[in-house]
């Protein structure tokens, strides 16, 4: 996975070169794609059609970012900002699948762009080579319809919640650390809903992770954890227009890749929690 505060360079302008409505249903071959979503009565037509008018902000491209890009953009997403400032490197092709070995030097962020774009070139992809933070955070998930978190280290997690609780903008967060995955959606601007912050507190608000060469990872269970990452993330999306749209929000879903087992805790909202305390 990556880490987004490490090798910071200076941030180039941002990059599209997909339509700005994103991919509306419309002809013949975007219902034809999308038909076998549409049959599904937890998603129907209403569902496909607001996935395709939405903005998800995706922090980080790495082992769980890239299967989460793939399957929301085979989801129909209409609109994909990708935020990340590393660089491909060989290890991570065990677990990146959205990278090739040509991709290899150059920006997680541009090559999931050229991705999404080949992949369907309605989808309006932008690509951001940029470390996120505290300082620019705000600007990054202005707008969205979702932020999905799949960096991997507390600075950047916490800068980025703050920034969905501020902006009003939910969060799906997706992290793992060997053999066990957490997932949860946020919702800290709405009243009695928690945010990320409620749930790790305020003593992570440095680079303290412990990284993927230090652990290990199994390339598939990180794969696990982020199409359940964007599994969550499309519940957000079709909240109020489909049976799907349940966000679940502060309903922590643990997975345990070796048993395997799946286990859920609800997190509390923190009365003192400086982020969303009050909202």
């Amino acid at each position: 996975m990556p880490d987004n505060s490490r090798n910071a360079r200076p941030a180039p302008p941002p990059r599209t070169d997909a339509p700005a409505n994103g991919a509306m249903l419309d002809g013949e071959d975007r219902l034809d794609r999308y038909a076998r979503h549409i049959v599904l009565p937890e998603i129907g037509g209403a569902g496909q059609a607001r996935l395709a008018a939405s903005h998800v902000v995706v922090i980080g491209a790495g082992g769980i970012g890239s299967p989460a890009i793939q399957y929301l953009a085979g989801a129909g997403v209409g609109r994909m900002t990708i935020v990340d400032n590393d660089r491909v490197d060989a290890s991570n092709l065990q677990r990146q699948t959205i990278f090739a070995a040509a991709d290899i030097g150059h920006s997680k962020a541009d090559a999931a762009a050229r991705w999404v774009r080949g992949f369907d070139p309605a989808i309006a992809v932008t690509a951001s080579d940029i470390r996120i933070g505290p300082d620019n955070a705000a600007r990054i998930v202005a707008g969205a319809d979702l932020v999905l978190d799949g960096c991997d280290n507390f600075a950047t997690r916490l800068a980025v919640s703050d920034a969905c609780v501020a902006a009003h903008v939910p969060l799906s967060s997706a992290a793992i650390g060997r053999f066990q995955g957490q997932i949860a959606n946020f919702a800290g601007h709405l009243p009695n809903q928690p945010c990320y912050r409620c749930y790790v507190g305020d003593a992570f608000d440095a680079d303290d992770c412990d990284t993927c060469a230090e652990q290990g990872v199994l390339g598939a269970f990180a794969g696990m954890a982020g199409c359940f990452g964007a599994m969550q993330g499309l519940r957000v999306l079709l909240a109020g227009v489909s049976s799907l749209g349940d966000p679940q929000w502060g309903r922590l879903h643990l997975l345990d890749g070796l048993g395997p087992a799946l286990r859920t805790i609800r997190i509390a909202r923190d009365p003192e929690c400086r982020a969303c305390a009050g909202g």
